[in-house]
């Protein structure tokens, strides 16, 4: 083993265990703080919790040490770190036409069950992924997002394009490296102004490892 390899190594483990020590403080201080109906459902929550923590930390690991990813890793507050914008990333997809056009992207046959996607929730975008497809119907449901309409033009798309600067509360919106990278560190705004970034959940972080970069329909085992 050369002495690189042992650096790398070394290096590797060090943010693995800042990883899983940040990741286990937030989830602590969420169950702590959270409203559950038994003492069954913490202790289901906290029997699963040292696996989604673990795998996280190596996928977050593993994806920084690829070197393809636009994202910075911070280990010690166990997120990702990119250039915020000034203002949200919405560029080709702010008028009614250019949202039907990115809602075509969707209506293609290579979009399946467990895509990872990006929803806009008022202030910010999170990293969401397809749970359900209505061909028929042409809609997308999303784990968190709920169902999208990929076709008709619904309120918040006439909100949206008679007045571009008041994005609606919910969209589906078309993936490209300014979006996912804006989701994936929990940048969002206040207007047009930058507000502190949000860190996405746990589950948020390890669906952005599945990422591909380079083709956003073919996204990386983890």
């Amino acid at each position: 083993m050369s002495q690189s390899s042992l650096w790398q190594i070394q290096s590797d483990n060090s943010a693995f265990a800042e990883l899983c020590n940040g990741l286990y403080q937030r989830e602590i201080a969420i169950l702590a703080k959270g409203d559950f109906s038994s003492a069954g459902a913490v202790q289901a929550r906290l029997k699963s919790l040292s696996y989604y923590i673990t795998r996280t930390a190596h996928a977050m690991t593993q994806v920084s040490n690829q070197g393809q990813s636009p994202l910075v890793l911070d280990s010690q507050n166990a997120s990702w770190s990119a250039k915020q914008s000034k203002l949200m990333p919405l560029s080709g997809q702010v008028t009614l036409q250019e949202t039907e056009k990115a809602n075509d992207w969707y209506l293609q046959k290579d979009v399946y069950i467990g895509l990872v996607v990006p929803v806009l929730l008022d202030d910010h975008i999170i990293i969401d992924c397809v749970d359900r497809i209505d061909v028929q119907g042409k809609r997308i449901r999303t784990n968190i997002g709920g169902w999208f309409s990929l076709t008709a033009k619904s309120s918040e798309e006439v909100l949206l394009a008679s007045n571009p600067n008041l994005p609606p509360e919910k969209r589906l919106l078309k993936p490209n490296r300014k979006i996912m990278s804006a989701a994936c560190a929990g940048h969002c705004w206040q207007g047009s102004a930058k507000q502190r970034p949000i860190i996405p959940s746990l589950r948020e972080l390890l669906l952005s490892c599945s990422i591909n970069w380079k083709n956003f329909k073919k996204p990386l085992a983890i």
